[in-house]
């Protein structure tokens, strides 16, 4: 097996020519499609017979969020593996073509749409003269739509620079603003709810922003060993990535969801059933991830290993797409 195709035209003796990369890209347009329906046909769909009311705007809302994750996760993903791969002795200096100015473009609209919502009282504006701007310095979730907003500009400049690494603090600062966003001051002991998202969504944005980039590197380096080295590092750190994501996840659960009433949650409310399908889909993705790790470690080319790595990162961005909708979805009732 090779990581790349021709990118010539391919002809047949009894057919027309093809253009192998014009079938990928509708792949490609095709599965982003379905990753957006997740969050905007989610809403109604989870609801359905738990009595529950969503905001107005949940799917749009959902959406965004959803937007602003893989954006999140695009950039972090090259900073993280193009420094793996400078570990790397004797690796191809050739990298793939940077999508971070994308990502952080996409990240800057998704987050300038979620801060107008704020900026009406968490409703969806209809006109701009329903946004109050000068509102958002009011109120802490209006502070931070606009350290989000700001942060992602700031990546967006910086995603040139020739020095990656900076783009690393503004990135942060969005992880920050997302996991305090997530816990409101009147929540019961925040600033822990907001220490277990944080640590949750810097080893997600990791694992999946890692694992899509490592891929395209390896495409753009062919066979070979420096490849296969990339991988196997990856796959090391992703391991205790999957770990940490696995403990704070279930932390978290739990504190939203008591031991004694997760169980009848996960199937009679919104957030519990779409938690329960996220949890799903998590662990076919491990079960992919360890596919990988065992062709990567005894097949004879250990770069099949990208053939579950590849379903891997289709199905982690169903997960991005999920997570986006939990944050559009009323929370589960805290029952004692």
């Amino acid at each position: 097996m090779t990581l790349i195709r021709p990118t010539s035209e391919v002809a047949d003796a009894s057919g027309p020519v093809r253009r192998p990369g014009v079938g990928r890209a509708v792949a490609v347009l095709v599965l982003v499609t379905l990753a957006a329906l997740v969050p905007l046909l989610g809403p109604s769909t989870a609801l359905h017979g738990t009595g529950e009311a969503a905001a107005p705007g949940a799917g749009g809302i959902g959406l965004l969020r959803a937007v602003l994750f893989a954006a999140l996760c695009v950039q972090v993903g090259e900073v993280f593996v193009n420094r793996l791969a400078r570990r790397l002795p004797g690796a191809p200096a050739d990298a793939p073509r940077s999508w971070a100015p994308y990502a952080a473009g996409a990240g800057f609209v998704a987050a300038l749409g979620l801060a107008s919502v704020v900026a009406t009282g968490n409703l969806v504006p209809h006109s701009l003269a329903e946004i109050d701007l000068g509102g958002l310095y009011d109120s802490r979730d209006g502070k931070l739509a606009l350290v989000e907003v700001n942060a992602f500009l700031l990546a967006a400049l910086f995603a040139r620079s020739l020095r990656p690494l900076t783009q690393v603090w503004p990135l942060a600062a969005v992880v920050v603003a997302e996991a305090l966003r997530a816990h409101p001051t009147t929540e019961h002991d925040p600033l822990l709810g907001s220490g277990l998202t944080l640590v949750h969504l810097t080893c997600a944005t990791l694992w999946v922003g890692g694992l899509l980039h490592a891929l395209r590197t390896l495409r753009r380096w062919g066979p070979g060993a420096p490849g296969a080295a990339l991988l196997g590092l990856y796959a090391r750190v992703a391991a205790v990535l999957l770990a940490a994501i696995t403990a704070t996840g279930v932390w978290s659960s739990l504190r939203r969801m008591p031991s004694h009433t997760i169980l009848d949650q996960l199937t009679t409310t919104a957030y519990g059933r779409t938690l329960l399908a996220k949890v799903i889909l998590v662990a076919a993705v491990a079960v992919l991830a360890l596919w990988a790790r065992y062709r990567l470690r005894r097949a004879t080319d250990p770069l099949t290993a990208c053939s579950p790595a590849r379903a891997e990162v289709v199905a982690l961005g169903v997960v991005v797409a999920l997570s986006g909708l939990l944050t559009a979805l009323p929370l589960p009732i805290r029952w004692l």
